[in-house]
């Protein structure tokens, strides 16, 4: 690898070396405070690591690498390099990339530094790119080291062999090896960006698009969630979950009396269990699995359940407890000792790794642990939403985008009646209570209305389904376990039929968007973000079915995801002035935040603006964000415009 890698002690150096540029690859090493020295990963954490080293590079083979805090050999004047870096990340005309910007942006924001666009990510960049015929790339294939082989031909050393066990900062800053190691890691970011972007404007412009004013704003946004935290009460789940080993072995204790001491396992879902149920109860099989074996899962608990009711009142009770047992089994798992097991001992707070392209749709997810499945507050019994609280003085901030899906699915079929209630915000729920039922709206809203409340039930649902291809005996299934309603299959299948007669652009957007798909095996968003589906061709019914319903999903939940994306662009271009205002976590449609008490309304004004923004010209349904606080996150109260 012909290279020039040079270390640079001044900021005079780093400017002359960048001189003009305004496409510029960073990337920072890190190393564990002194007190954490000793701690697996702790290099990785903003809140135990610091900035010891940072390298930059702006032509394909170059790069220098600034030593800011080696324990060995001489190092740039911190102060002055630091105010250099906010200056640098901070400035609007320069493109600044990095692989894995998430990181470089907890990094810097740790130090108050908010990273301001253009930035391009190129992990971002090569999860949008394809590895193989209508396969793109997974996060696990995108590491730098594997793409500069890959993608560039050249072979990177490992940290541990340049390191040898040692932290970074513990190398001497001027070392060849160390500066090459260093520099490196701009040097190929930069190679990435050019060849990524000369691959997007042959094969996918929109994905170019997509990686810089979506996916990598989008990093930064996160490495901020992930610098800030979710703060967790570590007492009040200590004592909770002594509340949960009480009740567990209450329950245990007590289905072992009707079963005759069983073993249910941690879930009633051992073969003894199945074995109890069906052979030596000899209850009938409601249900099986994939496999054709007797299913023990919570909708065959439900259905026996029902069936006892009428059948074996004296079992009923059974079936109660198992649902209750697996309730707080659940509970203690993820939520209780989950989240004390990522509490960070010196932040107190739970801090997630969100990623923002691990799903096909581009919606985020979240992991270790994964926050995005707290109970909702309607059914949180356990009160897992009280886990999270904030000290006095601040408050959880949520805004939450109210039926974004349906809002975006509403602007995708051109369905007038749709559109016209949302512009003239109207109730979209009555609205379809109206179409299924045959009544008037005003009906529909009718609370005294003997029929309201398992109408509007069976709306709620339907809504929730209406974009996406329902069937009688899914709808079924889910009025029935969702929402404790029973229709027959044909009263199901005469529900769509209104649905479709009421809303009469739908079936054809549904028939034009699988037909589309099919010719192109491929479904996406309004922006571009494509999901390849080769299944929509396929002669086998299920696989072809699962494909169409991905096709009609993609283009609603991909389109909504890019929706939040742009908002939390919009909101990270105010952080700056705002640095008070700290984002926490993305759950599915809702941003939220800590906020002192004497900025609320500031805060959620401004972070509605951010949201309700027409995101793309084409769009004209009005977007709504509903604002909630609290003390915790279980006891949020809404605020009024």
């Amino acid at each position: 690898m012909d290279t020039r890698y040079t270390c640079v002690t001044s900021v005079e150096e780093i400017r002359k070396y960048i001189g003009q540029s305004k496409v510029v690859a960073f990337d920072f090493e890190t190393a564990p405070d002194m007190a954490y020295k000793k701690e697996e990963k702790a290099a990785l954490d903003s809140a135990r690591a610091h900035i010891c080293g940072c390298s930059f590079s702006v032509e394909k083979g170059t790069g220098i690498y600034v030593p800011v805090e080696h324990l060995v050999g001489a190092n740039i004047d911190k102060k002055g390099f630091f105010e250099f870096l906010a200056e640098f990340l901070s400035d609007t005309g320069i493109v600044k990339i990095a692989h894995n910007i998430a990181f470089e942006s907890s990094m810097a924001y740790a130090r108050g530094i908010v990273i301001q666009p253009p930035v391009y990510d190129t992990i971002c960049a090569a999860q949008l790119t394809l590895k193989e015929a209508f396969c793109f790339r997974k996060l696990p294939e995108c590491g730098l080291k594997q793409l500069a082989m890959e993608v560039c031909g050249e072979a990177l050393p490992s940290f541990l062999k340049v390191t040898d066990g040692k932290n970074f900062d513990e190398l001497d800053g001027h070392d060849p090896e160390t500066v090459r190691y260093g520099s490196a890691d701009s040097d190929f970011a930069l190679r990435l960006y050019y060849i990524y972007n000369d691959w997007f404007e042959q094969f996918l412009p929109c994905h170019r698009y997509i990686a810089e004013k979506i996916e990598s704003e989008a990093a930064v946004y996160i490495g901020i969630m992930k610098c800030n935290g979710v703060p967790a009460d570590a007492g009040v789940i200590n004592q909770k979950k002594k509340e949960a080993e009480a009740e567990i072995d209450r329950i245990r204790n007590e289905i072992l009396f009707i079963t005759g001491d069983v073993n249910i396992g941690t879930n009633c879902s051992t073969q003894a269990f199945k074995n109890y149920l069906y052979r030596d109860l000899k209850l009938p099989v409601l249900k099986k699995t994939v496999t054709g074996r007797e299913s023990v899962d919570d909708e065959s608990m439900q259905r026996l359940k029902a069936w006892c009711d009428k059948n074996r009142k004296d079992l009923s009770r059974l079936f109660t407890l198992v649902q209750e047992y697996r309730g707080w089994n659940k509970a203690k798992s993820t939520s209780i000792d989950g989240y004390l097991k990522y509490i960070n001992p010196v932040t107190g707070c739970i801090h997630p790794d969100m990623f923002g392209l691990s799903t096909d749709t581009g919606r985020m997810n979240c992991r270790n642990p994964n926050l995005q499945n707290m109970p909702r507050m309607t059914n949180d019994p356990i009160g897992v939403r009280n886990f999270i609280r904030v000290p006095e003085g601040y408050k959880i901030l949520s805004l939450d985008f109210s039926q974004i899906e349906l809002r975006v699915g509403a602007f995708y079929c051109r369905d007038e009646r749709m559109m016209e209630t949302y512009r003239n915000n109207g109730d979209i729920h009555a609205e379809t209570t109206a179409v299924i039922f045959g009544i008037t709206p005003a009906e529909a809203k009718d609370k005294q209305s003997p029929e309201y409340k398992e109408r509007r039930t069976i709306a709620k649902n339907v809504n929730f389904g209406t974009f996406y291809g329902l069937f009688p005996k899914g709808l079924q299934n889910t009025l029935e376990f969702e929402a404790g309603i029973h229709k027959t299959v044909d009263e199901c299948a005469q529900i769509i039929r209104n649905l479709k007669r009421g809303y009469k652009s739908l079936e054809s957007w549904q028939n034009d968007t699988k037909w589309i798909a099919e010719r192109q095996i491929y479904s996406e968003t309004w922006l571009g973000r494509r999901r390849y589906l080769p299944n929509i061709t396929s002669e086998v019914w299920k696989d072809k079915a699962y494909a169409e319903r991905c096709a009609l999903n993609t283009p609603i939940q991909g389109t909504a995801a890019d929706i939040l994306k742009l908002a939390m662009a919009r909101i990270l271009r105010g952080l700056p002035e705002r640095l008070w205002l700290r984002p926490i976590l993305q759950i599915h449609d809702e941003l939220v935040f800590i906020v002192p008490d004497n900025r609320l309304e500031e805060a959620i004004t401004f972070v509605r603006e951010c949201m309700v923004q027409q995101p793309f010209p084409e769009f004209d349904i009005p977007l709504v964000a509903n604002a909630s606080a609290g003390q915790t996150f279980g006891e949020m109260e809404e605020m009024d415009e």
